[in-house]
């Protein structure tokens, strides 16, 4: 039988009761005509003690916004959009440090004389150079990277079942996230590119209006695209760290360090949670991608570099330390900046804050 519209979208691509409330439960039952005792055994409890909770927080029952209808991801996107612009923007400075700091350490030997050195040379404009290709970049890589981590997440929950989506929710996580920043960093790509040339080469353009022309001239539109497997290297791991650790710290956090359960905590807290659960992932997402983000900072700066250059250059040991404290500060700020921001938006519209209840335990068979 043929679905209409309207009943493809109440569909639920993942067990329902890893994302809905018990009043979107009900609805789903009452229009699919089931008896509210089939799904007894996955509605969470109301009970801190309670064995079987979500985990993800209620949906506000006054949120316009149905879950996982074209309009969720719409609104999941816009969010990414905020959280990774605004923010990527607003860290410039000291992004451009860290890159020049990746490229010429001879020069900019830390972090004070690198900011001494762009100082003395560039000014305070100097500072916010490449801002329009981050602004752009990046708002196009959050718009992606949010908006199909929710729906991979929830794709590969449904293929997993209601069982295994609970027993490797964190594999589901990781899955989610890969896929998502997969697509992401096609669209991020080409604005980076950019980025690191203006960026690391004062005299090669002012922005991005006269930068990606002479970029295109110089090394043809498939120059765009040359970091792309190190790009890749860089952000899927960050991403897969990003999405999993958060999600992993946010429910630590909620089951021991708070008394309460997440859904009698106030909204202020909840956020204040999701900052620093987006901190601390930030840190590990530093480490675990710092090697590949040296290596985009060396073959997006020189016209023609492979990476065996940038690693008889760098060095192995360079590769993974080379402007790492730096990086550790800005992408732990960032992440949980980013976090913040992005429940912020949700809580706006009147969606649920991201991660946070125990799943339910499995059936015993």
């Amino acid at each position: 039988m043929v679905m209409a519209p309207s009943d493809q979208y109440r569909q639920s691509l993942v067990p329902e009761f890893l994302y809905s409330s018990k009043v979107l439960s009900h609805l789903h039952n009452t229009n699919h005509g089931l008896p509210p005792s089939t799904t007894s055994s996955i509605n969470v409890s109301s009970s801190p003690q309670g064995s079987t909770k979500s985990p993800m927080i209620h949906a506000p029952k006054e949120s316009s916004v149905r879950m996982y209808s074209p309009a969720y991801y719409f609104t999941c996107s816009a969010g990414g959009i905020f959280s990774c612009g605004l923010t990527h923007m607003a860290v410039t400075p000291l992004d451009l440090v860290k890159c020049n700091m990746q490229i010429d350490p001879l020069k900019y030997k830390n972090i004070t004389s690198g900011f001494g050195v762009l100082m003395k040379e560039q000014g305070v404009k100097g500072f916010f150079r490449g801002w329009v290709p981050t602004l752009l970049g990046y708002s196009a890589q959050g718009a992606c990277k949010f908006g199909f981590y929710e729906f991979f997440k929830k794709y590969y929950s449904d293929l997993a079942g209601p069982e295994n989506a609970i027993k490797y929710k964190t594999f589901i996580y990781l899955a989610g996230s890969a896929s998502a920043e997969v697509i992401a960093d096609i669209a991020l790509c080409p604005m980076e590119a950019v980025k690191v040339r203006v960026q690391t080469q004062p005299g090669f353009a002012r922005g991005l209006s006269d930068g990606l022309p002479k970029f295109i001239k110089a090394e043809g539109t498939a120059g765009l695209y040359k970091g792309i497997v190190p790009l890749w290297g860089r952000q899927i791991p960050y991403t897969m760290m990003k999405f999993a650790s958060f999600e992993t710290v946010v429910e630590m956090i909620y089951k021991y360090a708070i008394p309460n359960p997440k859904e009698k905590c106030s909204k202020n807290l909840q956020l204040g949670v999701s900052f620093a659960a987006g901190y601390i992932a930030g840190v590990l997402c530093a480490i675990v991608s710092h090697p590949a983000d040296n290596l985009v900072s060396f073959l997006n700066n020189a016209k023609g570099a492979t990476v065996s250059d940038a690693v008889n250059k760098i060095g192995l040991v360079g590769l993974f330390t080379r402007g790492l404290p730096l990086r550790i500060v800005m992408i732990g700020t960032l992440t949980g900046a980013q976090w913040g921001l992005y429940d912020s938006f949700k809580v706006f519209v009147g969606l649920p804050t991201t991660g946070g209840s125990a799943p339910p335990a499995a059936p015993v068979k």
